[in-house]
């Protein structure tokens, strides 16, 4: 509700504001106002930047897949049974998001019993971390109700994950909120590069992967001003793998390419799930 209002109210602010300075005398109070104008229009923003989900969420790309129409993998995901290893808040802020992108990957491949089992091991994380109201039975009805529309059920899990994101930053939580994002990415890097040996040869995985880099690049940025955070600190270095391949990259993918992003993301992801 927050990242709503602000997103509503900045325009409307800027006019206001606008309005209001046309009508001023040009006296040295004007420039005064100009500058607090400013300062409110600039906390509005950052205020917007520290709610929004800030990459793709793993159902858009998870959406590119079934798309594609690379058949779905049992197996592939994070066990559920692995919540209940999670005991710290890092763990358990990695590992929803993690679940989060295996959830997308569940609904959107109309896996209805996965569905539910991942939606178990996030609430059962989430309410650890006092969010359990995001992934309520509501959710799950909202996602059978629209289980054959792909956009809606997207739609509907960018919701939840814009949610989750809100709550920590909301409350002071901005590395787990991190912490989140970064899990889901690297989870959602995990099923598209595991999908299958033969969707290699499918042109769009290879775009998919490399337009991923741009919100690796992303990610590593938002999370550079918390790095004296012993806990993002730990996350971005365990990142170092894939940040390696992606330096070497060009502007397109071969298959030796395609096998080191495979090899990174295994090895990053091998350290967060456990």
């Amino acid at each position: 509700m927050k990242k709503a209002i602000a997103v509503v109210m900045l325009p409307v602010l800027i006019l206001s504001l606008s309005g209001l300075n046309s009508c001023r005398n040009k006296t040295d109070k004007k420039k005064e106002m100009t500058k607090l104008e400013i300062s409110q229009v600039d906390t509005i923003n950052n205020e917007i930047e520290k709610n929004v989900y800030p990459l793709p969420t793993s159902a858009e790309v998870i959406k590119m897949l079934s798309e594609l129409e690379v058949g779905y993998i049992i197996g592939i995901s994070n066990p559920v049974d692995n919540a209940k290893k999670y005991l710290t808040s890092t763990q358990k802020a990695i590992n929803i998001g993690v679940f989060g992108a295996d959830l997308s990957y569940a609904t959107l491949y109309n896996i209805q019993q996965e569905v539910i089992h991942y939606l178990d091991a996030i609430r059962s994380l989430a309410g650890e971390l006092n969010m359990s109201q995001i992934y309520d039975e509501t959710l799950y009805d909202r996602i059978k109700q629209n289980i054959d529309n792909k956009s809606e059920l997207v739609k509907i899990l960018k919701e939840a994950f814009n949610k989750t994101y809100a709550f920590l930053s909301d409350n002071d939580q901005q590395p787990l909120a991190l912490l989140v994002v970064g899990g889901a990415w690297v989870e959602g890097m995990y099923l598209t590069t595991h999908v299958s040996e033969a969707a290699y040869q499918i042109a769009g995985i290879s775009k998919v992967l490399l337009d991923q880099k741009q919100s690796f690049d992303l990610f590593e940025q938002i999370a550079e001003p918390y790095m004296e955070d012993a806990q993002i600190k730990d996350f971005v270095d365990k990142l170092d793998p894939i940040r390696k391949v992606y330096a070497g990259l060009g502007t397109s993918l071969t298959n030796q390419d395609i096998t080191d992003i495979t090899k990174a993301i295994g090895t990053i992801r091998s350290q967060i799930v456990q």
